[in-house]
């Protein structure tokens, strides 16, 4: 492909003037003050602001409250307890992204730190960053594009913009083009005037299309969901029983008491904290599997991802050229061309098309024999490569160029002109690039055929890819290759073939229609700026996306998707902007995350219906006793001890076994909360029925009614992790982990020992506490099926609610 048909819409002043003799410096000094440095600019937050954020907000606002009511009434345990699992949330969050948040600074990385500019007539070295609008440049073999620039003196300049554009080939360029910062020459050398710099540039608006990107994970808000339902049932509550507590002439002191105890209990002190931990461990497994997570919430929505964009160039292909079938000429032997193609290559210097028809000759046992007498290198001007061959006393000449050039070479017959061109256009449409190959004979050139090249897939991404479909994931391609090519590849990884090009839907000034985005099956012609809106587009349409990249001109949009995820290779800014960066070559790798994903949101979820179960258990319970019966079930001391006691074991559900969604799954907040107030409601009427058995049948004192209520509500609140981590039966495969089992069972039993011997409560002796436990443990299978049945109704008003849309969408429809 030519440069016309991947260079992104000219980010260039072209009307800088050419001067041989360059600037001067006071013209470049005025220059530099105009325009700045050659630099990108980026919009710095200090770490300190950064960690205030995990400060700021609902629930960190409920926990500090509640730290300085402890302060105020001197109950040092409640306010230890509650400031360090305020700071370990905080310390989590910032640590990972501290350590994620650094794409622009790699950005700046790429750019040339030295350049060769003429200034007062005078060829010199200056640092990249004193480059103005105006100055002359020299580029030669390995340099470093410092800014864009507008090529106007030399030969030939061969570059690779791939990291810029996604396109696998270097790019040819000629005075008059234009050649884009942070691109590499690799052939060639040519002088050029600078059209703009810094973030004026190409390079410098992917940049800021970096910074501009931003999403909020769908984790965050169900967090803070989570948070403002438990702090507005809490507040309800606490006014609730201060009212309570006026209209009684209690003593103030008491109901301010009263009121701390309920804030400690209800607000999700553990929750942010318990599921960063989850995610945290399950970032440690997926390094394992050779993929680093830098964006902890990624792992969430991982789990609900429902389409993965994915760059072709490097991600779904090897970004290798390789020989497709030779196509030789009438009478020709598939071997001669071959030959022919090969003899004409370079094989000191090759570049990325010398390098893939030599490797057909890597013991080079086809040039044995042969001696190259005179070789005359590809450039732009010929458009072929020669070569002068000598085999004992015979001597003859290969060529081997565009198709075109090769067919004026040997000057054929119309009909036979015709033939050619006509599969030069085939082979295009398929696809392919193809270069045409002669050697010299009597009198002229003999047409030897056509050699195909293109870049193939890798070896895992078709099975990848259909594994991606089965787990209920859409996979688009993206690239900047012209839609022959894109089709191509499409068809060999089993793709749909409804491939667009982006420039025919994104179009300036005008909105882009959001279903030819999601019915595409794959976009072509991209440029950086689309593969941007191509991913807010599609999230804008309610999908969870997943982008793969390895380049730069990938970053923005990696940044931009819920999950961003740089595949092995990938460039440091690719890196760098990425959620999830691959190890590993290929992308089978993604699947395997992709499960393991599902696996983390399952702990997760399981462990938001227990916390707001017991939450909800804790309250409803305490503040029905307080007005009706006019009794605290519970001391502070037990309030605190069940925090302890309840949260700390229960960071090990990160360790759970868990089965792996089928489909793509997200935060039903409205299922979650269903489910968490049936089990929450069973809970309190189980909690009074022991309260009735303990006080009113038993006639036990106050004391040890309490210290049973606490054994009680400790026992139940850890059976129900057991309920909550799946949707059946407790004893639903599969099992918990032992990892689990273990550390829930250590901790009832230490409030058991508590309860039996009271360390902080009164003693209730053994037979008291089996009776507790065999109460806990009756209603604990009564749960299991409450359970299971809110589940069932939940599953049948859901399908009945989507036979209704369907039914709806068909008399629309009709």
């Amino acid at each position: 492909m030519g440069a016309d048909a991947i260079a992104p819409a000219t980010t260039a002043d072209t009307t800088a003037e050419y001067r041989p003799e360059g600037l001067s410096e006071a013209e470049a000094a005025r220059l530099l003050a105009q325009y700045g440095e050659n630099t990108l600019v980026e919009h710095h937050v200090s770490a300190l602001q950064r960690l205030a954020r995990y400060f700021w907000g609902p629930i960190p606002w409920m926990i500090e409250a509640a730290i300085v009511l402890s302060a105020v009434l001197e109950h040092w345990d409640d306010l230890a307890v509650i400031t360090l699992m305020l700071l370990i949330n905080a310390g989590v969050g910032f640590w990972q992204e501290f350590k994620a948040d650094n794409a622009i600074e790699l950005l700046k990385q790429r750019l040339a730190l030295q350049a060769r500019v003429k200034r007062d007539g005078v060829w010199k070295d200056v640092p990249a960053k004193l480059l103005v609008p105006g100055d002359l440049v020299l580029v030669k073999l390995g340099s470093v594009v410092p800014a864009d620039i507008k090529l106007v003196d030399g030969a030939y300049l061969s570059v690779d913009q791939s990291a810029l554009t996604g396109e696998s080939l270097p790019v040819d360029k000629k005075a008059g083009d234009d050649a884009y910062s942070g691109s590499i020459a690799k052939q060639g050398e040519m002088s050029g005037v600078i059209t703009a710099t810094g973030m004026s540039t190409y390079f410098g608006k992917t940049a800021n299309l970096v910074e501009q990107a931003s999403s909020v994970s769908h984790f965050q808000r169900a967090v803070l969901k989570i948070g403002n339902f438990l702090i507005m049932v809490t507040i309800g509550l606490v006014l609730v029983i201060v009212l309570a507590a006026l209209l009684r002439r209690d003593p103030l002191l008491d109901a301010v008491q009263f009121a701390l105890i309920l804030t400690v209990a209800s607000i999700p002190v553990a929750l942010p904290a318990v599921l960063s931990v989850t995610m945290a461990i399950g970032a440690e497994r997926l390094a394992k599997l050779k993929a680093i997570v830098s964006r902890l919430v990624a792992i969430e929505e991982m789990a609900g991802m429902d389409i993965l964009c994915s760059d072709k160039t490097g991600t779904l292909t090897k970004n290798e050229l390789t020989l497709g079938t030779p196509q030789p000429a009438n009478g020709v032997a598939e071997q001669d061309l071959l030959l022919a193609a090969i003899l004409a290559s370079q094989r000191d210097a090759p570049d990325a098309i010398d390098t893939a028809i030599l490797a057909r000759d890597a013991d080079r046992k086809l040039t044995t024999g042969y001696a190259i007498q005179n070789f005359k290198p590809f450039d732009p001007v010929s458009k072929r490569s020669e070569a002068e061959v000598a085999q004992g006393s015979r001597h003859f000449k290969v060529a081997k160029g565009a198709p075109q050039v090769i067919i004026d070479l040997c000057a054929p017959d119309d009909a036979t002109r015709q033939a050619i061109t006509a599969q030069v256009e085939r082979d295009g449409a398929n696809g392919y690039r193809t270069l045409g190959v002669a050697r010299s004979a009597e009198g002229g050139w003999q047409f030897l055929g056509l050699i195909l090249l293109f870049d193939p897939p890798r070896d895992d991404s078709a099975a990848t890819i259909a594994r991606m479909r089965e787990m209920g994931v859409s996979v688009k391609m993206i690239t900047g290759d012209h839609e022959a090519i894109a089709k191509q590849i499409a068809g060999q990884l089993r793709l749909a073939q409804s491939i667009i090009a982006a420039e025919t839907v994104f179009k300036d000034g005008t909105t882009v229609p959001a279903e030819r985005i999601v019915a595409a099956d794959g976009f072509a012609r991209v440029f950086p700026e689309h593969k941007f809106r191509i991913v807010k587009t599609l999230q804008g349409a309610g999908h969870i996306i997943g982008m793969t990249g390895d380049g730069v001109n990938d970053a923005p949009a990696l940044k931009q998707a819920d999950v961003g995820i740089a595949v092995s290779g990938a460039t440091d800014a690719a890196r760098a902007a990425a959620d999830l960066v691959l190890t590993a070559p290929g992308l089978g790798v993604i699947t395997t995350a992709l499960e393991e994903a599902r696996r983390i949101f399952g702990r997760m979820n399981s462990y938001a219906i227990y916390r707001i179960t017991e939450t909800m258990r804790l309250l409803l319970f305490m503040t029905a006793c307080i007005l009706i019966f006019n009794f605290y079930p519970v001391t502070a001391i037990m309030v605190v001890l069940l925090a302890l006691l309840n949260d700390l074991p229960i960071m090990m559900i990160a360790y759970d076994n868990a089965l792996v969604a089928p489909r793509p799954v997200s935060w039903n907040m409205r299922r979650v909360l269903i489910i968490a107030s049936v089990l929450g409601t069973y809970g309190v009427l189980e909690s009074f029925g022991l309260f009735w058995i303990a006080r009113d049948y038993l006639h036990l004192p106050d004391g040890t009614v309490q210290a049973m209520i606490f054994l009680k509500l400790l026992v139940s609140g850890h059976m129900t992790i057991y309920l909550t981590r799946n949707t059946g039966p407790f004893w639903q495969h599969p099992w918990p982990s032992w990892k689990l089992v273990v550390p829930c069972e250590i901790t009832q039993l230490l409030g058991t020992l508590a309860v039996v011997y009271g360390l902080f409560m009164t003693p209730v002796g053994w037979g008291l506490a089996l009776l507790v436990w065999g109460y806990a443990l009756v209603f604990f299978l009564v749960a299991s099926a409450v359970k299971v049945g809110a589940y069932r109704l939940l599953d049948r008003r859901s399908h009945r609610a989507h036979l209704d849309r369907i039914e709806r969408r068909m008399a629309e429809g009709g």
